[in-house]
């Protein structure tokens, strides 16, 4: 469990790591380099999810083996289906990280929404949905890893 109090937001009692994958942890399918360790890091102490509407169908094949389960959702509704999955684990106890317009809503709705800009770029809706910005990935988990960042960002 991730466990924060941020003077001003809120506090976070967070068990849940939701994680967009294309544009988010992957570029064309493709995990960046340095998302695994990051990811194997933080399993210890959250459950981590990964959702996709796996677009090159690959998924399973880049991430096996990682500690986390993917999900793989219908195409055609991925912003209502991301959401139902955070309200189904809990939003209160969840974090998600995501730059694509179908994910402005699992931002919003989670209790830590974080949204990142990278080589896809970001939709300015899941930018406004997100409770805070960082130029990638990495630096993404990093927060959930350095979590004094977080507090530092956040608080009023």
């Amino acid at each position: 469990m991730l466990t924060l109090a941020i003077p001003g937001f809120k506090d976070l009692h967070l068990t849940h790591l939701v994680l967009d994958y294309n544009g988010t942890l992957a570029c064309d399918g493709t995990p960046l380099d340095g998302v695994k360790e990051r990811v194997e890091a933080l399993s210890a102490g959250l459950d981590i999810f990964i959702l996709t509407a796996d677009t090159f169908g690959t998924v399973q094949g880049r991430v096996g083996g990682w500690p986390c389960r993917v999900e793989v959702i219908p195409s055609g509704q991925e912003a209502e289906a991301k959401v139902r999955f955070i309200n189904g684990l809990g939003a209160s106890g969840t974090a998600a990280i995501g730059n694509g317009r179908n994910d402005r809503l699992m931002l919003k709705e989670a209790a830590l929404g974080i949204a990142v800009l990278q080589t896809e770029g970001t939709a300015v809706e899941a930018l406004l949905a997100a409770d805070l910005i960082v130029p990638g990935i990495l630096e993404a988990l990093d927060l959930c890893l350095n979590t004094s960042r977080l507090k530092a960002t956040l608080r009023s």
